[in-house]
């Protein structure tokens, strides 16, 4: 069987740990090929240091990566069958840029048909996933984070993690199956939405709570925005 590839786009060095790293921790243990996309590595004067961070931390995550290539290009070298990206609803500048060129490649390319997104700095919007989180699986993310230690020095992105994990666990079955429904049974969850890309269309992709590698199937026809992305 011919291994799998998922891509992972990130705006920034750490962001292959802060935005769906549960999921693609996952699929690595899975058997997935997964490959880190960093799209920028930050101010000039910054980017030695964070170069070498990042390829720290991918080699402590078992990633692959790649630097500043266009979504696009990193598409046609890959091949995945799966790609995670920020939301183009996230509330950063850098990761809604990263978010439409994204969706945008995709979109062009056809393929694939499945796209997971994630949100730091705003609520997800529309989320349908739910992948419950174990403490060991944080400890490994948090060892593979460690190693942007100069940018959890300026500011500790693992308190950020914890606690969206902490209240994902919460609120997160509420909003994938409505208002009353029963709690989780786990502290920590990481929450995504999951797209299917159809007749050139993303629509959302029926809520459930993740098991293992699986990818979702489309719901009701209901698109998030369309082929050109968010203001279509």
């Amino acid at each position: 069987m011919a291994i799998r590839s998922v891509l992972h786009v990130a705006p920034h060095p750490d962001d292959e740990l802060l935005g769906a790293p549960a999921s693609l921790f996952a699929l690595r243990d899975a058997g997935w090929r997964v490959v880190n996309l960093a799209c920028s590595l930050g101010r000039p004067e910054q980017r030695e240091r964070r170069l070498a961070e990042l390829q720290e931390a991918c080699a402590r995550a078992g990633y692959e990566l790649l630097v500043e290539l266009e979504p696009a290009a990193a598409l046609a070298a890959v091949a995945p069958a799966l790609v995670v990206a920020p939301s183009p609803f996230d509330d950063h500048p850098a990761h809604r840029r990263a978010a439409r060129a994204t969706l945008a490649a995709v979109a062009a390319a056809g393929a694939p048909d499945r796209v997971w997104l994630w949100a730091l700095y705003a609520d997800l919007r529309s989320p349908t996933l739910l992948r419950p989180v174990a403490q060991p699986r944080i400890d490994e993310i948090e060892h593979a984070l460690a190693a942007h230690a100069g940018e959890l020095e300026r500011n500790d992105y693992r308190r950020a993690l914890r606690g969206r994990l902490e209240l994902n666990a919460v609120v997160g079955p509420e909003r994938l199956f409505g208002f009353g429904s029963q709690g989780l049974d786990a502290t920590r969850a990481e929450l995504l939405t999951e797209l299917a890309l159809v007749e050139g269309r993303f629509v959302l992709c029926a809520p459930r709570v993740a098991e293992s590698d699986e990818l979702g199937t489309p719901a009701e026809p209901r698109t998030l925005f369309g082929s050109a992305g968010p203001g279509s």
